[in-house]
């Protein structure tokens, strides 16, 4: 868990900025100090590094400290320009304007902590952990969870590579994907909801599920009109697709209270990895299996 945010600066003219901004992390009940880079007392801190979020515009001292297991992001400033900062997962150019959110969710994505990202009145959507793995299964387990969407790969351990690797890929590159949704009043995964992108298509898609015993609660409906105002406001999408099974009608009217239009009928390909997970080679394409599915087209400005 994060407790402190720690900026290290190399240059002096990023002083006054950095000494606000800690002060501002420390109104949000963390822990902050300012170091320059040369005095940073790091052995104090070797002990406990994985609570602390360091931010500098030292390309030396941030590489001197990622190799030691600090979590480390960069300050870009017109001095440091031609720094490129290897290794950092983010580099923010005006460290003044980096609001605790920015923080945590940086500091989140080095710790492997799953971001929150959106609640509503009775859910939470989050992203996926692969302790979530076994509640997919049980949501999964009635056969008509399945009748008009991909399941599980039969075996639980190539489902957690695949999560493992969705994790650490997809998050983290595109800022979107499938999320888990979270009932607020018991913590219960109920289902799953978001953003892809899928292959042959050029638009987003959004795609949800809610367990059977779940339903008729409101809670597609609720989960989803977040997501998509999520999309809109946050991610920026000007248009977004749904890809639903012909047969599956309930979806469809859901799909269409939501705002969405119907636009064609498409095939669209379905056992992507196969019955097993094998760090993601595809299946031949002799060995794939088709579904015809309604593409809807919602515009979200």
């Amino acid at each position: 868990m994060l407790n402190s945010i720690f900026f290290i600066y190399e240059n002096e003219i990023i002083v006054p900025l950095v000494q606000d901004e800690s002060a501002y992390v420390v109104e949000q009940g963390y822990s902050s100090a300012v170091f320059e880079a040369s005095k940073f007392p790091e052995d104090d801190y070797e002990s406990h590094k994985k609570t602390i979020l360091i931010a500098t515009d030292s390309q030396d001292k941030a590489k001197e400290l990622s190799e030691k297991g600090f979590y480390v992001i960069g300050i870009a400033h017109a001095e440091n320009i031609s720094s490129e900062f290897k290794g950092l997962k983010y580099i923010f150019t005006d460290i003044s304007e980096v609001d605790i959110d920015s923080f945590v969710k940086a500091y989140q994505r080095y710790a492997g902590e799953p971001w929150e990202v959106l609640k509503t009145e009775r859910l939470i959507v989050r992203e996926t952990t692969l302790e979530d793995v076994d509640e997919f299964y049980k949501l999964y387990a009635d056969p008509e969870m399945t009748r008009y969407m991909e399941g599980l790969f039969e075996n639980p351990e190539d489902e957690k590579r695949y999560q493992k690797d969705y994790i650490d890929k997809v998050y983290g590159l595109m800022g979107f994907g499938v999320w888990t949704v979270v009932r607020k009043s018991d913590g219960v995964v109920v289902g799953r909801a978001g953003y892809s992108v899928r292959n042959g298509f050029d638009d987003i898609e959004l795609g949800f599920l809610i367990g059977k015993e779940y339903q008729r609660q409101g809670y597609a409906m609720e989960v989803c009109s977040a997501i998509l105002d999520y999309g809109k406001a946050v991610l920026q999408f000007d248009k977004v697709q749904t890809l639903v099974k012909a047969e599956n009608k309930v979806s469809i009217h859901i799909c269409e209270k939501l705002g969405f239009e119907k636009t064609d009928t498409v095939e669209v390909e379905e056992n992507i990895y196969g019955q097993e997970y094998n760090a993601g080679q595809k299946v031949p394409f002799n060995e794939c299996r088709h579904g015809t599915y309604v593409r809807m087209i919602k515009f979200l400005w």
